[in-house]
């Protein structure tokens, strides 16, 4: 049986998605990690968006409920183009990368076309790939969870503290080697 390269993490928002696959970045800097994650964009204690942030340090817009655009999730709006612009920064398929970071494959990240396209081929490729993924969802996110190549973690309040070595044995199962290339 192949192994498992695809590994999802899923849950409710707030339980810690972000702050898991953060820690997991950190810890697996030895397969040269590239990817994003997002964080909150708060004014006077209220969200009000959410900024994208590359593992290499570069950040990008992904959504903010006064940001003028066509494409809205909720009560945020979308800068698809921003979003696009900013994947275009990171390098996906580096030879040197072994391991891919997303943090989310959610509905505003779904709005791109460009991110679908990307996400294929990142989790048809021979590199690692860990993401979170958005609780529910149709399309592309049920999609992306029914792989056969991917393993689905979902967090909560009661695991979220043994997850992260959860992860890190499933890639040790799978036979990811501790070795820079």
């Amino acid at each position: 049986m192949k192994p498992k390269k695809n590994l999802l993490i899923t849950g409710l928002p707030g339980v810690g998605k972000t702050t898991l696959i953060k820690k997991l970045s950190e810890s697996l800097k030895r397969f040269h990690p590239v990817g994003f994650y997002t964080e909150e964009i708060r004014e006077k204690g209220e969200r009000k968006g959410f900024e994208l942030i590359s593992l290499d340090g570069n950040k990008g817009l992904l959504s903010h409920k006064d940001k003028k655009s066509p494409y809205k999730v909720g009560s945020y709006r979308v800068d698809v183009n921003g979003f696009e612009d900013f994947l275009d920064l990171i390098s996906l398929f580096n030879p040197l990368t072994r391991l891919i970071i997303i943090d989310e494959i959610g509905k505003m990240e779904c709005l791109s076309d460009q991110f679908k396209k990307l996400l294929k081929e990142i989790l048809d490729s021979e590199k690692w790939v860990i993401a979170t993924i958005a609780l529910k969802g149709s399309g592309l996110i049920a999609e992306t969870k029914g792989r056969n190549d991917v393993e689905v973690f979902e967090i909560t309040k009661k695991n979220r503290d043994i997850l992260f070595q959860e992860v890190l044995s499933s890639m040790e199962r799978s036979n990811v080697k501790d070795q820079s290339l």
